[in-house]
């Protein structure tokens, strides 16, 4: 496994973009409108910032609301989405997506739920 990207929620993914690419010389490598958020890959040559907006009401506005900016996600790649699920299971770890889900880029996902990991939102990428 490895760290796959940091998602980083924004009520301004613009200026966030803006920002990035010039502190960290990195390029956006793909971007799309997916579940309610406008997102934005930013290549950092290992891993990825994904830049996380809403345009409209869901997970990542609420999270702006009560939380405000900031990281929101760390996203782990995975070579077998369900064999990692299943050891989660097996660890007592609770689920917040007890099968895979479509995710950006068309990758499968599933989320963890941070109350079982340290208080950080982990997400499972299968690519």
């Amino acid at each position: 496994m490895s760290v796959d990207h940091a998602g980083i929620a924004t009520d301004d993914a613009e200026a966030m973009i803006e920002q990035y690419t010039a502190l960290f010389d990195c390029t956006v490598a793909h971007e799309e409108t997916f579940d309610g958020m406008e997102i934005s890959f930013l290549d950092l040559g290992n891993c990825y910032f994904e830049v996380i907006e809403p345009v409209e009401d869901g997970a990542i506005a609420a999270y702006l609301d009560e939380n405000g900016p900031g990281i929101h996600h760390l996203a782990v790649e995975t070579e077998d989405i369900e064999a990692s699920l299943e050891t989660a299971r097996e660890l007592g770890i609770d689920l917040i997506d007890d099968q895979p889900r479509p995710g950006a880029w068309g990758h499968d996902v599933a989320f963890l739920h941070p109350g079982s990991t340290g208080g950080v939102l982990i997400e499972f990428v299968e690519h």
